[in-house]
């Protein structure tokens, strides 16, 4: 039987713990999903996270690290790696097509993929504003279009695309960063209108500052933290947890109402 760890208790920081376990809630059980970065991170996260939940899941990126072998090994007959480039929209073909021939078809397609290049505007080259347009962007466009043949077929589907809480709370440094998660939640809810005539729901996972990834960076450098703590409500860091339950949510049968949604987990900013 899978099992899941039960939050029962919270820590000092108010972030939760882990005391005991219970039987997961399947309710992802029987559905195939697709998760492009999804071997580090917060990918890696939801990966594990949706396979908890019963689903299949397929990750893909341009490297495997060996964590994923790991879960691989754990689950042999659930989960799977596919070696994919988001900016090449050949590699994504061949991912889903992978996915379905392995897997029967595809049901969740998460858009994960994701770089960053701080510097300010000023500063920022011409070639490293493209190379965070080409992945974040563009790899989110050819994720959803090599996706959509295949949901479809499903007869309906979720899409989950990424963006990030600094949208509404940009901070100095990350103008590519922002402007490209902004374009991504843009891109979201023109695909939920276009696509709900097919029955497949497009909403957007949206994370503040997590324990993990790119996040981790920033929780971990105190100028950072010094701009940025006071303006949380929590008063710390998300875990990876936090924001996997709110994308198993997204993509699962209770958010069958939620479309062209953007939602913050964040800790409340202010």
């Amino acid at each position: 039987m899978t099992v899941i760890a039960e939050t029962t208790a919270e820590t000092t920081d108010g972030s939760p713990t882990t005391t005991a376990e219970r039987p997961a809630s399947a309710v992802l059980a029987g559905r195939t999903a697709v998760i492009t970065g999804g071997t580090t991170g917060l990918g890696r996260e939801l990966a594990e996270g949706f396979l908890r939940a019963g689903a299949r899941v397929v990750c893909g990126a341009r490297r495997e690290h060996g964590v994923v072998g790991e879960v691989v090994d754990r689950y042999p007959d659930r989960a799977a790696y596919v070696a994919c480039d988001v900016r090449e929209p050949e590699s994504l073909e061949r991912l889903m097509d992978a996915t379905a021939e392995r897997f029967g078809g595809i049901d969740i397609v998460v858009a994960n993929a994701g770089i960053t290049r701080n510097d300010t505007v000023r500063r920022l080259s011409t070639e490293h504003w493209r190379e965070v347009m080409s992945t974040n962007v563009d790899g989110v466009f050819h994720t959803v279009r090599a996706a959509l043949p295949h949901l479809e077929r499903a007869d309906g589907g979720t899409i989950l695309t990424v963006s990030s809480a600094m949208t509404s709370h940009p901070m100095v440094g990350a103008g590519a960063y922002v402007a490209s998660k902004a374009a991504i939640e843009a891109f979201t809810r023109c695909c939920a209108v276009e696509f709900a005539s097919r029955r497949i729901r497009v909403n957007c996972l949206a994370p503040g500052i997590l324990s993990v990834g790119m996040g981790e960076a920033v929780a971990a450098d105190e100028r950072l933290r010094q701009l940025y703590w006071p303006r949380l409500l929590s008063g710390r860091a998300g875990t990876p947890q936090e924001a996997v339950g709110a994308a198993v949510f997204l993509v699962g049968p209770a958010a069958s109402y939620v479309n062209g949604h953007v939602l913050a987990v964040d800790g409340g900013v202010l």
